[in-house]
C-alpha cells in the first residue's frame, strides 16, 4: 500500500496542476487583461471625489477639472525635444529627470509627466498631441473651495508617493490622495472607485478597440458625499475672531459630540494648495516655524489647562466625599502649603464650593486636593484613583475622534512621581499645583471642550467627532455610544450652579450675553520657555471654557489664545460671541466683537523673535490670518523651547 500512496500522489497532483495551468491559459482570460501585455493597453477613468457638505447642508468642497500629461516611456519615439519642452515651458533638463523618473517607476505603464494642466495648456498639447509618441492626456479633477476657511478641517489632495503605492495596490504613480483632515479620514468614501479600459493594440502599436469588446472594462463611480458636523458660519466667525492671535477654539454640541468648529490660528486659505503652484506653497507653510500655520492647535497643542481644570478638582472632592458644598476654608490672597511654599491667590476671605468657582480661588482649591490624596493612607493610591475619575472624562488618551491627527496630552499617575522623585518621599503638598490645573497635567484644547460637554450633560459625552452624514453609508456605531464619568449625577448641580455665577458676579462678569444663560470658567495658565538655555517667564496663557444655555446645552466650547494675558481678556470674550453667534446666529455684544476683531497679540510674539525676522513681519505686513498668504521663512531665530509643548 506505502509503494502505490507516493505515486498516486505525485500523479495526481501533476493531473490538477496541468488542469489549473490549461484553464488560466486557455479558457481564463481575465489574467491577461491584468498582466502587463504589450498587446494591451490599459487606460484608468478616474472618479471625481465626494462633495464635503456643513451641517446645514452648505456646500464646502467640489470639485474642478483638471489635465495630467502621463507618458509611457517605452514609446516614447522620434520626439522633438525642443518643440516639446518649449510648448510645456520646461527645460530639457527638466525633461529628462521627468523621463528618468517615469523609467524607474516602469518602462512599459504610464506615470505622471506633467500634473494639472490648466484649460489654456490642454488646449494647446491637446492640438499637437499626435506628434508627441508615448504622452497622452488623463482627465482628473481637482477640489474647487467653495470658501476660504477650515483648511485644518478639510486636509488637502497630493500626489501618492512609493510607499503609499506598494502598501495600497489600488494606487498607481500619479493617483492622488486625501492627506490630514477629513480627506485623510475618509479617503475610501471620498475617493470613489477607478474605472478601468482594456485597449488592443496592433503590431504597430497602434489602438485597435476595446479588449474582448470590453468585457473586462469597468465604470468609475463617484466618491460618496459627505456632510460635515461643522457649522460654517461659526468656524468662519472663529477664524476672523483668531486673526492676530495664536490659539485654538473647539466647539462641541454636548448631546452628541458633533463638532461645531474647529479653529486653529494662524491658518491658511485651503485653495493655495490646488493646482501647480501647491508643492511651492506647501513647502513654503511648512516651513514657517514662528507661526507654524501646518499646525493643529485645537487637536495637537498641549497646554496646562489653569483654572477650568479646578471644575475636575471639585467634582472628583465631592465624589470622594472629602467636601460638600459647605466645606469652607479661609483665604489670605494665597495657600501656604510648605515651608517657603506659597501658592498666590487673588481671593481673600471664606470660600466654599460656589464662590471658590466664581472667585476662582487657589487656596479652596488646594486644600480640596490635599484633601483628596490624602484620603488614602499611601499617596500613590490617593494619587491613582485621582487619576481614575480623570480619565472617565476623556484626558490623558487619545479620544478616538475621527481626524488623523492628535495628542493624548498627559495625565500623571503615582509612577509619574515615583521617577520625578527617585529614592525619597513626595505627597500631597509636593504635587499641590495639580489641584489647579498648573501640575503636570497637560490637555489639548479638544480634551478642554470634552470635558465641560461633560459637565453640561451631567457627567456623560460622546466621542466627539466631524462626521453627520455619509451618502449612501452609516457613521461609526463608536460615535452613538455614550461614555459615562465615575462622578454621581448629583454632584454636577453645585458645580454648575458656581460656574453660572462666575458670569453674574465672578471673574467673567461684564462678558455675560442678554437672554442666554452662560455657564463658565476663566483661566490663566503660567508660561514658561527656555530661551537660549534659560528658562524664561512668558505672557501666561488665556483660557476659557463655557457652555450654554444652562439647562439644555446646545453648545460647549474651549478656547485658548497664547500668551494673551488673562482669561477674560482675550478667551472669554471670544467665548461669548461664539456662544451668542451659535445660538442666536446674530451678534450683539458690539462692545466684545469690535475689540476681538480688531486686537492684535502680534506684538507679544514678536517679543521672542529676532530681530531679521520681525523687520520681515513688518516689511510684509504678514499677519496670523485666516488666509497666509505669505509665509514667513525659516531664518535665524532665538531657540526657544516651550514649557506647554506647543
Amino acid at each position: 500500500m506505502r509503494k502505490v500512496l507516493l505515486p498516486t500522489i505525485i500523479f495526481v497532483t501533476t493531473i490538477l496542476l496541468v488542469i489549473r495551468l490549461f484553464y488560466l491559459q486557455v479558457i481564463d482570460d481575465t489574467l491577461l487583461a491584468k498582466s502587463d501585455n504589450n498587446a494591451i493597453k490599459i487606460k484608468y477613468d478616474y472618479p471625481e471625489r465626494g462633495y464635503i457638505y456643513d451641517r446645514n447642508g452648505k456646500l464646502l468642497v467640489a470639485n474642478q477639472p483638471s489635465y495630467d500629461i502621463m507618458v509611457i516611456p517605452r514609446e516614447v519615439k522620434n520626439l522633438d525635444t525642443t518643440e516639446f519642452c518649449s510648448l510645456l515651458k520646461i527645460t530639457k533638463e527638466e525633461f529628462l529627470k521627468k523621463i528618468a523618473k517615469a523609467k524607474v517607476y516602469s518602462p512599459r505603464l504610464p506615470s505622471v509627466f506633467l500634473s494639472q494642466l490648466n484649460k489654456k495648456e490642454y488646449a494647446a498639447f491637446q492640438e499637437i498631441q499626435r506628434k508627441f509618441n508615448g504622452f497622452y492626456i488623463q482627465k482628473r479633477s481637482l477640489r474647487d473651495y467653495q470658501v476660504a476657511v477650515g483648511a485644518n478641517i478639510f486636509g488637502y489632495i497630493r500626489e501618492v508617493d512609493d510607499k503609499v503605492i506598494e502598501k495600497n495596490k489600488y494606487y498607481n504613480s500619479g493617483d492622488l490622495i486625501g492627506r490630514q483632515g477629513v480627506e485623510e479620514s475618509y479617503e475610501d468614501i471620498l475617493r470613489g472607485i477607478k474605472g478601468v479600459k482594456y485597449i488592443q493594440k496592433d503590431k504597430y502599436n497602434r489602438d485597435i478597440g476595446s479588449y474582448k469588446e470590453g468585457k473586462f472594462d469597468t465604470i468609475a463611480v463617484q466618491g460618496k458625499d459627505i456632510n460635515l458636523t461643522i457649522d460654517i458660519d461659526l468656524q468662519k466667525y472663529g477664524e476672523e475672531l483668531m486673526i492676530n492671535k495664536r490659539g485654538g477654539i473647539v466647539a462641541l454640541d454636548p448631546k452628541t459630540g458633533e463638532i461645531l468648529a474647529l479653529v486653529t490660528a494662524p491658518s491658511y486659505d485651503p485653495a493655495i494648495l490646488v493646482g501647480r503652484q501647491r508643492s511651492k506653497n506647501y513647502t513654503m507653510l511648512y516651513h514657517d516655524s514662528i507661526a507654524k500655520p501646518l499646525y493643529d492647535r485645537g487637536l495637537l497643542a498641549e497646554y496646562t489647562p489653569g483654572s477650568p481644570f479646578k471644575i475636575l478638582t471639585g467634582l472628583v472632592g465631592l465624589q470622594e466625599q472629602v467636601i460638600d458644598e459647605t466645606t469652607s476654608f479661609v483665604c489670605h490672597h494665597g495657600f501656604s502649603y510648605a515651608r517657603g511654599r506659597f501658592m498666590k491667590c487673588h481671593d481673600s476671605g471664606v470660600s466654599v464650593l460656589h464662590n471658590g468657582f466664581y472667585n476662582s480661588c487657589n487656596t479652596y482649591f488646594a486644600n480640596v486636593y490635599m484633601r483628596t490624596i490624602n484620603k488614602y493612607a499611601i499617596p500613590s493610591v490617593g494619587v491613582d484613583n485621582w487619576s481614575k475619575h480623570l480619565k472617565s472624562f476623556g484626558l490623558g488618551q487619545f479620544m478616538g475622534y475621527d481626524l488623523p491627527t492628535g495628542k493624548k496630552g498627559n495625565l500623571p499617575t503615582s509612577k509619574t512621581y515615583k521617577k520625578m522623585y527617585p529614592g525619597w518621599g513626595w505627597d500631597s503638598k509636593t504635587i499641590v499645583s495639580n489641584s489647579i490645573g498648573q501640575g503636570e497635567v497637560l490637555m489639548t484644547p479638544i480634551q478642554l471642550a470634552n470635558m465641560i460637554a461633560t459637565v453640561a450633560n451631567r457627567g456623560y459625552y460622546y466621542t466627539p467627532h466631524i462626521i453627520k452624514k455619509i451618502k449612501g453609508g452609516v457613521i461609526d456605531k463608536k460615535f452613538r455610544t455614550k461614555h459615562v464619568t465615575t462622578i454621581d449625577k448629583k454632584y454636577f448641580e453645585p458645580v454648575i450652579s458656581g460656574l453660572f455665577d462666575v458670569y453674574n458676579l465672578g471673574t467673567a462678569r461684564g462678558l455675560n450675553v442678554e437672554g442666554i444663560d452662560i455657564c463658565g470658567k476663566t483661566g490663566t495658565a503660567e508660561n514658561y520657555a527656555k530661551i537660549n538655555g534659560k528658562r524664561v517667564k512668558l505672557q501666561d496663557h488665556s483660557i476659557f471654557v463655557a457652555f450654554a444655555p444652562k439647562d439644555n446645552p446646545k453648545i460647549a466650547i474651549a478656547v485658548f489664545v497664547e500668551n494673551g494675558y488673562w482669561g477674560a481678556r482675550w478667551a472669554g470674550p471670544i467665548t461669548s460671541l461664539m456662544i451668542e453667534k451659535y445660538i442666536k446666529r446674530k451678534i450683539t455684544r458690539k462692545d466684545l466683537e469690535k475689540r476681538m476683531l480688531e486686537g492684535s497679540l502680534q506684538s507679544e510674539y514678536n517679543k521672542y523673535i529676532a530681530k531679521p525676522i520681525v523687520d520681515t513681519l513688518i516689511k510684509t505686513k504678514v499677519t496670523t490670518a485666516s488666509v497666509v498668504k505669505q509665509p514667513i521663512k525659516k531664518e535665524k531665530e532665538i531657540k526657544i523651547s516651550d514649557s506647554v509643548r506647543n
